[in-house]
């Protein structure tokens, strides 16, 4: 006697909706979207959507990328949570090395200019200095901060190193002997993050205190403060002639979460604030002149998006959402078209900047 042939039970609709969110999960992250205004030839300005597939690479680090630095117009240095410092070929999606030797997250990393070596600072409350062509070992060891090392940034003629921590201090290093040669200490001076002014003994300084200081660095003393923000400073960057700097602010729902432009020239007056962000604003660069018909600087946050700014009016050309990335927690130039950003959740995103009718912010690659 023949059964009747049992049919297949269905799958619950709330799996089956389960595996149609998954499936299109995958699908979304594929896709990035960026918004960019341009002006029409009746005056009228415009903004566009646009969507943009991109190309998935091994990732750099398995965790969390803190930091990321152009060394090169082929390559950058990264670190993060991994405790590793990743030199990775954008161009090609390939990792050319990694040098271990911190114990903890690397917070930050600064290139020598027109070089192959490059230094990382860590919450183990060291510093290290690499060289690409070296050993996988740290070529030299700084060891001087009683906290996590927050700031590091090398002397234009990359004699000097300067670095900054949670414990108030900055140190002075000569970087051929590895020795302390100068400390200065300011109470509640939490250091957020270091740069050096290009052709200039300065460095700029942020901090948790809400303040920019700007120190010379012969005989480690504070030249110039600026006034005090509402927020906590997260970053600062110098543009390539050493006339102007741009720090970022801390905030939520859009209350701070600005960035701002200085002069660092005799006036030091602040000069124009950039307002469009939800969240901290976590990095921001001055971008290239051939970049643009004029003056722009970019901005990443924890909102997940990156902006463009005309540096001179303070208008957002251009937004790029990277969803699902997490806070942004770095942004650096690769070359004259590219911008390389380190997210908390996704790795490392590789962004393309376009002219078409306006400017056009995209996602090429992340790895």
């Amino acid at each position: 006697m023949l059964l009747p042939r049992s049919r297949p039970t269905p799958a619950p609709p709330q799996k089956a909706s389960c595996r149609l969110w998954a499936t299109m999960g995958k699908l979304q992250s594929k896709l990035r979207h960026s918004t960019y205004k341009y002006s029409r030839p009746d005056g009228i300005i415009e903004e566009r959507t646009q969507t943009n597939a991109f190309q998935e690479y091994s990732p750099a680090h398995v965790d969390t990328v803190s930091v990321v630095a152009a060394l090169n117009s082929d390559l950058c240095v990264s670190g993060g949570k991994d405790k590793t410092v990743v030199a990775y070929n954008w161009k090609t999606g390939n990792v050319v090395k990694r040098f271990k030797g911190h114990e903890r997250e690397v917070t930050k990393v600064s290139c020598v200019h027109k070089s192959d070596q490059f230094f990382s600072a860590s919450r183990d409350r060291t510093v290290m200095m690499w060289d690409l062509h070296g050993s996988v070992q740290p070529r030299q060891h700084f060891s001087g901060h009683a906290m996590v090392v927050t700031g590091v940034a090398v002397s234009p003629d990359s004699s000097q190193l300067c670095t900054g921590s949670r414990d108030n201090s900055l140190l002075l290093w000569d970087v051929g002997t590895g020795q302390c040669v100068e400390r200065a200490a300011v109470s509640r001076n939490l250091v957020t993050h270091l740069c050096w002014v290009p052709r200039e003994p300065y460095v700029l300084q942020t901090s948790e205190d809400k303040t920019i200081r700007l120190w010379d660095s012969r005989g480690l003393q504070v030249a110039h403060q600026f006034p005090t923000k509402q927020h906590i400073q997260t970053y600062c960057e110098a543009s390539e002639d050493g006339h102007m700097c741009i720090s970022c602010s801390s905030g939520f729902g859009g209350e701070g979460c600005e960035a701002t432009l200085w002069d660092l020239r005799q006036t030091r007056n602040r000069i124009r604030e950039y307002k469009g962000h939800f969240q901290t604003v976590a990095s921001c660069v001055f971008l290239p002149r051939a970049l643009a018909l004029m003056p722009v600087v970019a901005t990443s946050s924890h909102d997940c998006r990156v902006k463009i700014w005309n540096r001179d009016t303070g208008a957002c050309l251009s937004t790029l959402s990277l969803d699902g990335s997490g806070p942004l927690t770095s942004l650096a130039v690769g070359d004259t078209r590219s911008l390389l950003c380190a997210s908390f959740s996704r790795g490392i995103h590789l962004l393309r900047v376009d002219h078409g009718p306006g400017l056009e912010l995209r996602e090429v690659a992340a790895f």
